[in-house]
């Protein structure tokens, strides 16, 4: 299992809230929907975390409860945060698109004539094998 999130703690193999963290968490949440930077909301929360880790903890899914981790922000709360935090990124222009990859069509068959000179260096046999291809022909049967 992996790094177990900031306001939980692992006792008799089973996750149970940390109370003192868990109010933490809260107060970050609020802090973050109330206005307040990354930065700021955690310095109200208590929480002594760089920018992407506070960033990382509003995103976090495990805080809305799974099989193995209770619930400690509700649904409602964590949707709003994690919209305005959409909305932060498109207003200072961070949101990410994905860029089109331009589909290469690589040639799937060659058209070649009959070699009939032997050469004894390699690269020279290279040369005229290469030198005896006459067409390509692509996917789509084009030339």
């Amino acid at each position: 299992m992996s790094h177990t999130p900031y306001g939980y703690r692992i006792i008799n193999g089973k996750a149970v809230i940390d109370e003192q963290a868990a109010e933490q968490v809260k107060n970050l949440f609020q802090s973050y929907l109330t206005g307040d930077s990354l930065a700021t909301a955690a310095k109200k929360a208590d929480i002594n975390a760089f920018h992407a880790g506070i960033s990382r903890m509003l995103q976090n899914k495990r805080y809305l409860g799974d099989e193995y981790y209770p619930a400690l922000i509700d649904s409602d709360t964590f949707a709003a945060a994690e919209s305005e935090r959409i909305r932060r990124a498109e207003k200072l222009g961070r949101v990410r698109e994905p860029k089109v990859k331009k589909e290469v069509v690589y040639p799937t068959s060659f058209r070649i004539s009959e070699g009939t000179e032997q050469f004894d260096d390699p690269f020279q046999q290279a040369e005229y094998a290469y030198s005896l291809i006459e067409t390509e022909v692509n996917v789509d049967g084009g030339q």
